[in-house]
């Protein structure tokens, strides 16, 4: 395992967040959310800064997030599922650690995010075609950056964080 950072990257729903506080427990990490970071930092939530900014606000937000993020303590960090779209996101994750690539099915995204009103991406339109266009885009990315990939689906999220523990003790 890398001796920096660990970040978990993937589409809405897949559960980074939820996998994430439960590795960087059994890791003896600290855990940052990226998302949570920006709502904290603007002392508003995504949806609103989505509303007033726009997604490239939002997008310059979540930059200065994870560059100021990886400036600090070595962490297990859940980002956003489009902060893999700029290369110099890209560029910082690879440079500052491991990046672990959570997949989630198309029926399991829509499971998890049917009740959550924080995704401003799936306001828009129907949610089944935005994630289905949003995997298309974006699993490439994911796959080249990442270091171990999990497949999420029918795991809890403590089960899933144990096997991608032992995943990344591996490639130490």
């Amino acid at each position: 395992m890398s001796e920096g950072f660990i970040f978990l990257v993937g589409p809405m729903g897949a559960g980074k967040s939820t996998i994430g506080r439960h590795l960087a427990g059994i890791l003896g990490m600290p855990f940052v959310d990226t998302d949570q970071e920006i709502e904290e930092r603007s002392g508003a939530d995504i949806p609103w800064i989505f509303d007033v900014e726009g997604e490239d606000g939002f997008r310059r937000r979540e930059s200065r997030v994870l560059a100021d993020v990886c400036a600090g303590t070595k962490a297990v960090v859940a980002t956003g599922g489009g902060i893999i779209v700029a290369e110099e996101n890209r560029s910082v994750l690879a440079k500052h650690g491991t990046t672990v690539y959570l997949h989630a099915t198309l029926e399991q995204q829509l499971a998890r995010t049917a009740k959550d009103k924080n995704r401003p991406l799936l306001a828009g339109g129907e949610p089944a075609e935005v994630l289905a266009r949003l995997i298309k885009e974006r699993e490439p990315i994911y796959r080249e950056l990442a270091g171990v990939v999990y497949q999420t689906d029918n795991r809890s999220p403590k089960v899933a964080a144990q096997e991608i523990a032992r995943s990344l003790a591996e490639i130490a």
